[in-house]
């Protein structure tokens, strides 16, 4: 009969944690598997990480890359169908955050190709890819 004083895990799948320096006989007393002097022996040593002993590190050999603009950081891209969202007409930058298309903090929009528009839209003050300026023309739209 299985009762609970009688429970126990499985032979051989508990296995007790390393306790080191509790003596010789445990096989990791004295220098508690660490070798004998030096860096690594000492209690809290060791190099830091990428350090290589001197020599020119690998994350600095390499060539740097890349490059973040900070004018990205201020312009917002538009999908052309947004613009659905708006009434036909002009559209100026006012327009686009009052219709919640561009967020507060932004400086610049940039209108690209995505989707279609229906209404025609007077578009100025804003950058406008040539494809979605086919397209705002093709609607009977006018960018400037």
């Amino acid at each position: 009969m299985l009762k609970l004083n009688t429970l126990s895990p499985a032979e051989g799948s508990k296995k007790s944690r390393k306790r080191v320096g509790r003596g010789a006989a445990s096989g990791w007393g004295k220098t508690c598997g660490k070798g004998n002097k030096g860096q690594k022996s000492r209690s809290g040593g060791g190099v830091r990480a990428g350090f290589e002993g001197g020599q020119m590190p690998l994350q600095m050999r390499l060539p740097k890359f890349g490059f973040t603009s900070r004018i990205s950081s201020v312009t917002q891209s538009i999908r052309l169908s947004e613009l659905n969202k708006c009434e036909p007409g002009d559209i100026t930058f006012e327009v686009l955050v009052e219709n919640g298309l561009v967020r507060k903090n932004m400086k610049r929009a940039r209108i690209f190709l995505s989707g279609s528009v229906t209404n025609a839209y007077n578009i100025s003050e804003i950058a406008v890819t040539k494809g979605a300026k086919e397209m705002i023309e093709k609607a009977g739209g006018k960018v400037s």
